[in-house]
């Protein structure tokens, strides 16, 4: 209960304990700009540093608590726009995400002259969505049809074979790909709890290994986080939760895996084969994998934009999104079709995340703030950061609940997420027992996601594909009632005791 006390005590507080002064003090202002100059040589960093002291009363170059109101009413309206008003969210979304952005972004620009945050959220934006798209598109030109009997040791072994696929071509790519075959699979009997476990396992849990598997972690590569630091640090755990859907899938599919079969006189003959149409997409698709690593970060000689200290190489989008336009150009149109693919799951998220990276950027700065001061680096702990991370990335979206409190986990001490090597040494354990508190933000970002249908990306793209094939899936708050909390919440709630609780 103390921990749940304290993740709600951070939820609050950072959002808004800092909000109650609406001027920074000159050491404050002077932090914040030194940020900013955190990878430029030091006499640039010292006279930016004079500057700032000249300026430190102007109270516009303080960023207002309040701009952090349109972040909170776009979460907001994700979470309930598909629920309570569809029609004209479903029109509306794309206009109501860039006029929120725009109106934060044109703030930064205009009033307090900072061009450096908008520039660098405009550069995550543009390398966040084009590995999803081009995950997205190039797993839509593959079809697979399974020919076996469903039974639950087969739908078991689909959901993690699903789970370790979705940490090479993203849950997203891995969703597209299996959902489909797996209700053809159980089809005639396939009910709620199937897809409400392909959610927990596919489109979630199973993709904690690498920053391919899910946006939050993917987001954590851009900030500075080694590529294989998922893999070597969250395995125990991805294992652990995996096991324990799998088994919990086993006995419900055993018990309830027949309740409609309709009891046909004559046996149906299976080859227990399997095909595939479109193969050649998986080459596209190991393209887009090997593109990842093209990060002048990573990789010396790797063409590059110096800016603010930091570098960027569009190389890897460019790759990325030409591959998307290929492997779609050029895919096996039976599978397009078998697939029934198109482009609205992925438009929808363009438009989304146009409108959260643009607003999430007085959230950032406020988490580091309160984060800095004595009250909230006080509150935080891996204990609090597990279960803080966890509930916003269930009810709210993991990708930008994964930055926030990393950035509040680094501002505790004393580093800036802005900064690449800042980052590099948190994740290294290179502050005190940051390593561990990486891993509680990691994992909890990405397990939690399942909690909702609005917790991760690929949830409701799921459940769309579910009803269109006719299931009767649970509403928002059914799905919470009859899935998350008796099933999902006991088993974060053993991993928390087991990996966190008493270290």
């Amino acid at each position: 209960m103390k921990n749940f006390i304290l993740s709600f005590s951070i939820l609050f507080g950072m959002l808004f304990f800092n909000g109650l002064e609406t001027k920074a003090t000159p050491a404050q202002t002077i932090d914040s700009e030194y940020v900013l100059l955190a990878q430029a040589d030091h006499d640039d960093a010292a006279a930016h540093i004079e500057g700032a002291e000249a300026h430190a009363d102007e109270e516009h170059h303080v960023t207002p608590a309040w701009l952090v109101i349109p972040f909170v009413v776009l979460l907001l309206m994700i979470a309930t726009g598909p629920l309570f008003y569809e029609h004209f969210w479903h029109q509306n979304y794309p206009k109501i995400a860039i006029a929120l952005a725009i109106l934060v972004v044109s703030y930064y620009l205009f009033i307090l002259g900072n061009v450096h945050a908008p520039v660098h959220a405009l550069a995550e934006y543009v390398q966040f969505i084009a590995l999803l798209a081009s995950l997205y598109i190039a797993s839509g030109g593959i079809l697979i049809e399974i020919d076996k009997k469903a039974t639950p040791m087969a739908n078991v072994s689909l959901l993690l074979i699903g789970a370790l696929i979705s940490n090479l071509i993203g849950t997203t790519g891995a969703s597209m790909l299996l959902i489909r075959p797996f209700i053809r699979l159980n089809k005639g009997n396939i009910q709620a709890y199937h897809i409400i476990f392909f959610i927990f396992m596919v489109s979630n849990v199973g993709g904690s290994l690498t920053p391919i598997g899910d946006p939050p972690l993917f987001l954590g590569f851009l900030k500075g986080i080694p590529f294989f630091w998922t893999l070597d640090h969250n395995w125990p755990a991805w294992i652990f939760a995996l096991l324990a859907l799998a088994v919990a899938f086993y006995f419900i599919d055993k018990k309830l895996g027949r309740a409609n079969d309709d009891g046909e006189l004559e046996e149906t003959t299976y080859t227990n084969k399997f095909s595939l149409i479109g193969v050649k997409n998986f080459g596209w698709l190991f393209i887009i994998i090997c593109s990842v690593f093209l990060d002048p970060n990573v990789i010396e000689g790797v063409p590059a934009i110096v800016y603010d200290g930091q570098k960027f190489s569009f190389l890897r989008e460019i790759i990325m999104l030409s591959v998307a336009f290929l492997s779609y150009r050029f895919a096996d149109q039976r599978a397009i079709k078998g697939n029934e693919f198109n482009f609205e799951p992925i438009r929808e998220v363009a438009f989304i995340f146009i409108g959260i990276f643009g607003t999430m950027m007085p959230a950032l700065e406020l988490v580091g703030t309160f984060a800095k001061s004595p009250e909230g680096a006080a509150l935080i702990s891996h204990n609090t950061l597990y279960w803080g991370t966890g509930i916003l990335s269930g009810f709210l979206d993991n990708a930008p609940t994964y930055l926030n409190f990393l950035a509040a986990a680094m501002a505790s001490k004393g580093a800036s997420i802005n900064n690449i090597e800042e980052v590099r040494q948190f994740a290294a354990d290179g502050y005190h027992d940051s390593a561990f508190e990486l891993m509680a933000i990691a994992i909890a970002s990405v397990f939690f996601g399942a909690m909702t249908y609005i917790g991760n990306g690929p949830n409701f793209m799921v459940k769309s594909i579910a009803e269109q094939s006719g299931i009767k899936m649970p509403s928002f708050f059914g799905y919470i009632i009859r899935f998350s909390l008796p099933i999902l919440l006991p088993l974060l709630l053993l991993v928390w005791l087991i990996f966190f609780a008493f270290a």
